[in-house]
């Protein structure tokens, strides 16, 4: 079966990835196109999915983001360059606290509160690197604590800045654009969400233990303040140190309210529609939520820093299951601090751990290869997804 990790810009991509595929080493991915006439090597002896056997699988691991070594030529004169200069080995571009994620069309952007950078993981393009470390040369566009990230249907990256108290926003290359809002509009703005048109942007402004200001501000397209949804409480449509965003095609914004830890969701007015959650030990319940996202049938993923994973929800709070495991061994699908979740238009889910500094990529299994694993399990075979062979050199350097 062919696994179509990167299936990002539907067939008509086949023609970027497949030289991508023949020169390059894409670390920890499984990168092979549905509609492509041939996938390459698989990368695990078994593949890892979830639920773990003997339960139907609904999930399947992919790969995992770490530096720029996620991108790696592969052609024999790269190879003895590296070899004979160490060129490459003592330059890669790695995380030291990565917060949060952003996905869309192939490009991933993380934000790195300690190097105070965004890294964009540009895969059509082939290139990972930094950007707003170095501004716009007029004093604009420099990120001093990026915290959350969100991505619009142009692939515009918005960057929460808690330090600078805005939100700067970035074309898709990571050249700045903008910046909205300022010291007199937010008191610590944490996170941020756009939806498809990027005529609404959603930011999440947490002002902390001591402060009221704890609410989400809407803004057009252009940055103009349009209205707040919120105030600092425990009742329904009030917040207690919420900790991020989320917003879905139809409008509905979902603010994980983990200082009450729950799930709260607005229509595209802002009026309240519903909750969920509770704090506890026990599978749909919440005691350190950190990030959250939702798919394209309206699921709701939430990111826990207490239990080391990551629990998937119906939109009406219904637990469905959950993704995930405490390990120190940094093994895929093993978290210690689980942060920011984020999932692309593929409905491929990315979670950042920052003690293991890395991004794990998981996707969401069709029905077809559900049917074609377990039709493999049966007949007392492999499962195998095609993809493309991993480089295990590890990123050593600061940006």
């Amino acid at each position: 079966m062919i696994s179509p990790l990167f299936n990002l810009l539907d067939r008509r991509m086949c023609n970027i990835w497949k030289p991508l595929a023949a020169n390059f080493l894409i670390a920890g991915f499984l990168i092979g196109l549905a509609g492509c006439a041939s996938g390459p090597v698989k990368q695990h002896d078994a593949e890892i999915y979830w639920p773990k056997p003997p339960e139907i699988p609904r999930y399947v691991y992919e790969g995992t983001l770490r530096s720029s070594a996620t991108l790696q030529e592969k052609d024999t004169a790269n190879q003895l360059r590296s070899m004979v200069t160490g060129a490459g080995k003592t330059d890669q571009l790695s995380f030291s606290k990565p917060f949060d994620v952003a996905a869309r069309n192939g490009k991933i952007v993380v934000t790195d509160s300690v190097y105070r950078i965004a890294v964009m993981f540009d895969i059509p393009r082939r290139k990972v690197y930094p950007f707003g470390h170095r501004g716009d040369g007029k004093g604009q566009g420099m990120l001093k604590k990026p915290i959350g990230v969100g991505m619009d249907g142009k692939q515009w990256t918005y960057i929460a800045d808690v330090s600078e108290q805005d939100v700067k926003v970035f074309d898709p290359l990571g050249m700045y654009i903008k910046t909205i809002g300022n010291k007199d509009v937010f008191q610590r703005p944490i996170d941020v969400a756009a939806n498809e048109k990027g005529d609404r942007i959603y930011v999440l402004d947490a002002g902390g233990i001591n402060s009221e200001w704890h609410r989400v501000i809407v803004f057009d397209g252009e940055g103009n303040k349009l209205k707040e949804i919120g105030r600092r409480g425990f009742n329904a449509g009030e917040f207690n140190l919420p900790t991020q965003l989320a917003v879905v095609n139809d409008g509905t914004l979902y603010v994980l309210d983990a200082g009450n830890f729950r799930v709260q969701a607005f229509s595209p007015e802002g009026d309240f529609l519903r909750s969920w959650g509770k704090v506890g030990r026990n599978l749909g319940d919440f005691a350190r939520p950190r990030g959250i996202a939702v798919d394209s049938g309206g699921n709701v993923y939430v990111s826990d820093g207490a239990f080391r994973n990551f629990q998937i929800f119906n939109s009406e709070g219904k637990l469905l299951m959950f993704i995930g495991e405490p390990g120190l061994e940094d093994k895929p699908g093993q978290y210690v601090l689980p942060a920011g979740i984020a999932i692309d238009e593929t409905d491929r889910i990315y979670v950042v751990d920052q003690l293991h500094h890395k991004v794990d990529v998981i996707r969401k299994l069709s029905e077809q290869e559900i049917s074609q694993i377990m039709t493999a399990r049966n007949m007392g075979q492999k499962p195998q997804t095609a993809g493309i062979p991993v480089d295990s050199g590890e990123a050593v350097k600061t940006p």
